[in-house]
């Protein structure tokens, strides 16, 4: 990979970003409530269902999806990933949470100016922009080789819920990069299956995730929005 687009990707992958994926935990800070995550051996064992089970399962195919149909200038297949992962956002907390940093990150791709007259147009024409829809547009605009793009949406989502258990478990700091640091073949892995993956097995079905999603809605005392 060229210099440049790495340095891009590095920016568009880093957690000051300003979207906003601080304040959201993806019903960690659930599973946190009910137990299920307590020390670091919990939140790992959580961080690697949630991967394989979820984001490598439904959210990683639409964006490699999304990236080639933005570098394709592809309407129509544009429209329809980011109509279906919209429709599979099945708690108001992971719709909200979708709308908003796709907003944010959308809004920042055209005040930097960095997407040609095409993909923002693309880009704009969508209702509404989930996340994966306006990183899809940000990583084509910026020259990003769509594989080394997988991998840094799966680091960054790695590393937002890593900075959850650190701050909520709590875990000590070098306790969270030993953690992020098991990750990394993990990642890996996530990124091989998301690529191969094809259309009739793709499956966002947690249902476990889906009921703490909804208990974290009327939660009493949280900190994440998610």
């Amino acid at each position: 990979m060229q210099a440049a687009a790495l340095l891009h990707l590095l920016q568009l992958a880093s957690p000051s970003l300003p979207i906003g994926a601080y304040s959201y935990s993806q019903g960690l800070e659930a599973a946190l409530e009910n137990g299920f995550v307590k020390d670091a051996v919990t939140a790992r064992a959580w961080l690697v269902d949630s991967l394989h089970d979820v984001v490598t399962r439904f959210e990683a195919p639409i964006y490699w999806r999304l990236l080639h149909a933005f570098a394709d200038r592809n309407a129509d297949a544009v429209n329809d990933w980011t109509e279906r992962f919209i429709a599979a956002r099945d708690t108001s907390e992971f719709r909200a949470e979708t709308i908003q940093m796709g907003y944010s990150l959308g809004k920042l791709i055209g005040e930097l100016q960095i997407a040609d007259a095409s993909l923002l147009a693309l880009l704009q024409s969508q209702t509404e922009i989930p996340l994966p829809t306006a990183m899809a547009c940000a990583a084509i605009a910026l020259d990003v080789p769509p594989e080394a793009a997988l991998h840094g949406m799966l680091f960054s989502w790695a590393e937002n819920q890593v900075l959850v258990c650190v701050k909520s478990v709590p875990l000590g700091q070098v306790a969270g990069q030993r953690l992020l640091l098991s990750l990394i073949p993990e990642l890996e892995l996530a990124a091989r299956a998301a690529m191969s993956c094809a259309d009739e097995d793709l499956s966002n079905w947690s249902p476990g995730l889906s009921l703490l999603s909804m208990q974290h809605e009327i939660q009493y005392s949280r900190l994440y929005r998610s």
